[in-house]
Formats: C-alpha cells, structure tokens, sequence
C-alpha cells in the first residue's frame, strides 16, 4: 500500500512539472531577459542577492508565459514580505509605513532597484547614503559630527543611522511618550559606549557608561524614570556629535551654559564646572573625587571594622551571662538579689520620645527612599521605586524625611542649650554641666568605660555599670550632630543646586554627592546592625528593649546597667521623682511595639538587601 501511495504521488509530481514547462509556468532568468533586457542587465541581475532566484519566486501571478508574453497576464506589486518575513514585521510597526506616516515608504524606496541589489556587507555609508537622502536637516547636522567622520574614514565601529534608529524598526520618535522618548535619547548611546574593548580601540573614554550610571541622572535612567533627568542626547545632541574642544560642540565650554540651561534655567559659569562623568577613582585627573573617595572609604571601613568587633564580642560574653543566670537560678539562687525588682522608673520624657519617635520615622523614610537611588542597579531597588510611585514621588518623600531630621535635629538643640544654659533646671556650673553624668558629652569616665566593657568581653574583669549615659549611646547622639553636617550639608546642596552653583564650582556636587552617598550608608548600616544590636539584639535586651517607647525602666535593670546613676540618685534622694506610678497601658504597648517590630523588621530586610547588593556587584556609589 505505501508503495502504490509513494509512486502515485511520484507519477503526479512528474506530470505537474511536465505540464508546468509545457504551459510556461517555471521560467528561468534567461528566458524572461529576451525581453526585459532593455530594462534589466543580465550580468547585474546574476551578481545581485536575488540572482539565484526565478523571475516568478516575485511575480508569482505570472502562472502562465504564454498568456504575459500575449500581454493577457501582467504581474502585481511584488510582496517582499513572502521571503523577507522578519524585516516585514519590523518595517511594518516602523515609521516607514506608508499607512503610518502617510508617505508612500516601501522597500524600494531604499533598495532602489531591486535586480540589481547586492549584499551591503556591513557598509555603513552606503547605509547613510540612503537615509540622507530623505532626512535632510538631521544629516546636515549629522554630516559635521565624529560619528560621520568615523564613517566617512572608514571605521566600523562609528555610529551611523543605523546604529541608533536601526533598519527597519525604526521607531517613529514623535509618536514615543517621554519615558520612551528618554530611553532612545540613551539606550542607542551605550550600545556602543559600554563597550570598554572598542571604546579602548578607538581612543574614545572608556568608562563614559559607568560614570553616568553613577550618577543622578543615570541611577534615574537605571531605575526605570529616565524622563526624570538627562540622558546622553540631552546634554551632547543627537545628530552633532563634536569633540569637547569644537566651538560648535553643545559641551564646549562657551556653550555648556545654554546647554546646562535647559533644564537647570539658573546655570552659571560656576554650575557648568561639575564633573558630567567624573570619575572618583581615577586620581590623575579627578584628585578631588579620589581623595574624598578614600577618605569616606577609611570611614566606612574603620567605623564598622571597630563597631562590629565590638558587637561579636559583645554578643558572645552576653550568651555566657546569659547562660550563667540561667544555671543560679535553676540551683534556686540568682546572680544579684535586688528588692522589689519590677519597680518602674522613668528614664525618658514624653518629650524623648516624641522624638525618638521622629527620628524612627525620618530614618525609615529616607532609607527606603534612598538606598534604591545608591543601589539603582539592583532589582529589589526599582520595586521599591515603584512602590513609591517612581522616582518624583520617592525624591519628595526622601525631602519630608529630611525636614524631620532637621525638625528633630532643632530640638536636640533647643534641649541641648536649655540643659547648658539654663541654670535653674541643673544648677550647676557650665562645665560641670558639659561634662557632668547627665551630659551626653563625652568625658573621661568614658574611657575607663570602654576600658573595663572590654576587658568583661575578654573574662578578665566583672561587668561594669554606667552613669545615665553609656559611651556608646553617647555616639549615636553625637554621630548626630556629625551626620547632619555630612548628610544634611550635602544633601541641601544637591537640592537646591542652581542656587550652590551660583557661588560655588560645580565639582561641589560631585563631592556632595560621594559624602551624602558614602555617610548614609554608614549611617543605615551603622544603624541596622550596630545600634540595633546595641539596643534591641544583644542577649539581655533581645528581641526589643522597649524604654524608648515607654520611658520606663525596671528597677533591675536600673541597678544592673546603670547602677553608678542608681546611687547617684540615691545620694541625692532624688529616686522618688523618677517613680512611676501608672505605667504605660495594654494598648500602647500592642501600638508602639507594633511599630517598633516592624521597624526592626524594615531594618533587618534593608540589611540584607544591601549586603545582597554587595555581594553580587554593581554601581554603588
């Protein structure tokens, strides 16, 4: 049986095609050149990219010879699409359809004659030679660029149109919304310019990409919002494409400040001197950045190397007490006997905790808002800005957690001045009460602090007890007054920029920018780890020590930590005013450690993303 199928479909083959030549339905190149030689040479047909093909693989009407040589059959438009199928998809979304743009654009008005097409072979003036023919204005301005005059000598890698708008998908620019619009002002760009090999081979800056993606504009670009700031078009065109030195270039710098001004309305000769793509760890030609670079970078390195040591060993001779209380009590006895254990006492006012409260909130705010822009590279970053609502959204709300930072930061030195000045309330004299127990300032009892806190980690001393303020609550409240200087200086000066760069060098802001990057990511990780642990993670507190949301603090607790003040007190008989007669109700505690836990738990995730960050590299600066 499958036999007879396998000849029957043979002998019908053979028939089709015999009946195919007699009827005049194959026809090969020659025959069809007897007559069309007037319009088609034989020898430029042979050598074109379709030379291989038969005259009806494109006039498929002609279906029978006889018939168009009478003059009965005449062929139709041709359909590139039946072989060009994957071109036809792209010029048909292109701004090249006719249908599109209302100009009547098909294949042959760039592969002019189609029997005498050949491979371009990747021959970029040839390809601008088409598009120039048509889009006149941008090539005059294209014509006088680096890019053409790459091409017109011969170099492959220079850009031409193609490059950037592509061959048949080319987009239609005025149709694109301003994200889209934003992104083609880019993208096209760093194609080409991310790669370093080819950038090194041409003598062009190598590292243009990586220094706009660190900065603004570029972690903007990078999150997602690149209508939010500029791109490379922006600031260099698009078409003339000049050397910085070229009166004509848009970044000469007789024309940066028109250039500036675009977007920056108030840009002076002092704005224009910032670093577009300055680079911080290239100290030849950028010193200022390099050395400001390292300086954060010791910092960083120095603060946490010293501050986490300190968390380890803490964290590991607190197990042991731990450990110890559990076994006195297990053989019915306890470490310490202290009457009336649960008594509560006051050590923070409403006023305390309000702010504490405020600089919770104001932390949060400008972490959240905040680390997505340093680790704008990251996945986790942009969901986070688009939680937010995108970059514009995210920027205001990283400025309300400024101004409660310097809400907060005013009332710290409303209290501060009250605390040195106002004598009626410690009566006392100046010094006295600048480096007296109830002084945040640090003295030298904080040295034999830190003396005997480290030889209780080291087993070779008892624990020591603490007057109202510990060394290391002592700098978190100056690591304040440091940041704010750091971050808050640096900050207004990257938020309002025309009115800086009005009076000082545009490098500013590349150094602001380094220190309010650098000292906020001291300041989250310092606070996510250290002074978490500090708090709430260390194994006598965890997982929360809730003072600072109630005020209140245990009797035991108050002689155990802070037993030097206990005395002092004692000796003063001032206990009684700091006894709390009602303490703090149910539904308080179920609020405020609400939103302590989730606070922590912000922390803690935060944490973990940017060790996550670190760990698989990226733009972090």
């Amino acid at each position: 049986m499958r036999k007879f199928l396998f000849y029957s479909v043979l002998l019908l083959a053979c028939f089709w095609s015999t009946q195919s030549i007699a009827m005049g339905l194959i026809a090969s190149p020659e025959a069809c050149l007897e007559c069309h030689d007037d319009v088609i040479e034989a020898e430029d047909f042979a050598a074109s990219v379709h030379g291989t093909n038969g005259c009806v693989a494109c006039h498929i009407e002609l279906t029978n010879i006889d018939a168009h040589m009478e003059g009965d059959l005449m062929p139709g438009p041709v359909d590139c699409a039946r072989c060009h199928n994957q071109e036809f998809k792209e010029y048909y979304d292109s701004a090249h359809r006719f249908d599109h743009v209302n100009i009547n654009l098909t294949c042959t008005s760039c592969h002019q004659d189609i029997h005498e097409v050949t491979s371009w072979k990747g021959d970029k003036q040839q390809a601008n030679a088409i598009c120039i023919s048509c889009h006149t204005t941008p090539a005059e301005e294209y014509h006088t660029s680096i890019h053409a005059k790459g091409i017109e000598a011969g170099n492959p890698d220079s850009a031409a149109c193609i490059d950037c708008h592509g061959i048949h998908a080319v987009a239609s620019v005025t149709d694109m919304d301003a994200r889209e619009r934003a992104l083609f002002r880019t993208e096209p760009c760093m194609t080409c310019h991310a790669d370093e090999e080819m950038m090194h081979k041409n003598e062009v800056f190598p590292v243009a990409v990586d220094t706009y993606l660190e900065s603004y504009h570029g972690k903007n670009f990078h999150l997602g919002y690149p209508e939010k700031a500029a791109g490379c078009a922006d600031c260099h065109t698009a078409h003339q494409v000049l050397p910085n030195e070229d009166p004509a270039s848009s970044l000469n710098s007789e024309n940066l400040v028109v250039t500036c001004a675009k977007c920056h309305e108030n840009a002076t000769n002092m704005f224009v001197q910032f670093y577009s793509h300055g680079d911080m760890t290239d100290r030849a030609n950028y010193p200022i950045l390099y050395y400001t670079y390292i300086a954060m970078s010791l910092l960083l390195v120095g603060t946490f190397g010293v501050f986490w040591f300190h968390s380890l060993l803490w964290m590991f001779r607190g197990f042991i007490e731990n450990n110890e209380k559990k076994k006195a009590l297990a053989a019915g006895g306890q470490l310490h006997h202290i009457e009336n254990p649960h008594k509560i006492y006051r050590r923070f006012t409403k006023v305390h905790i309000f702010m504490h409260l405020l600089v919770i909130t104001s932390f949060l705010l400008l972490s959240l808002t905040g680390l997505p822009v340093k680790f704008s590279d990251q996945a986790w970053a942009k969901v986070l800005m688009d939680f937010f609502g995108g970059s514009a959204n995210a920027a205001l709300l990283h400025r309300l957690g400024a101004a409660i930072t310097f809400l907060y930061f005013g009332m710290a030195l409303v209290k501060s001045a009250k605390f040195l000045f106002y004598k009626l309330q410690y009566p006392a004299e100046f010094f006295q009460r600048l480096f007296g127990p109830e002084s945040l300032c640090p003295n030298l009892r904080d040295i034999n602090d830190v003396t005997a806190m480290v030889r209780w980690f080291l087993f070779l001393g008892p624990k020591p007890t603490f007057e109202r303020w510990t060394y290391w609550e002592k700098f978190d409240f100056l690591a304040v007054f440091w940041g704010m200087f750091a971050i808050g200086g640096s900050g207004l000066m990257l938020m309002f920029p025309e009115f800086v760069g009005a009076a000082l060098p545009g490098w500013v802001f590349n150094v602001a920018t380094i220190i309010h990057s650098d000292e906020a990511l001291l300041a989250t990780g310092f606070i996510f780890t250290v002074h978490f642990f500090n708090t709430h993670g260390r194994p006598e507190k965890f997982p929360m020590d809730f003072v600072i949301f109630n005020g209140e603090l245990p009797k035991e607790e108050f002689v155990e930590e802070r037993g030097d003040q206990w005395k002092r007190y004692e000796e003063e008989g001032t206990l009684e005013q700091y006894e709390v007669e009602k303490s703090s109700g149910a539904l308080y505690d179920f609020i405020f450690k609400g939103f302590g836990f989730s606070a922590v738990l912000i922390g803690v995730a935060l944490t973990l993303l940017m060790i996550y960050a670190f760990t698989v590299g990226g733009h972090h600066f």
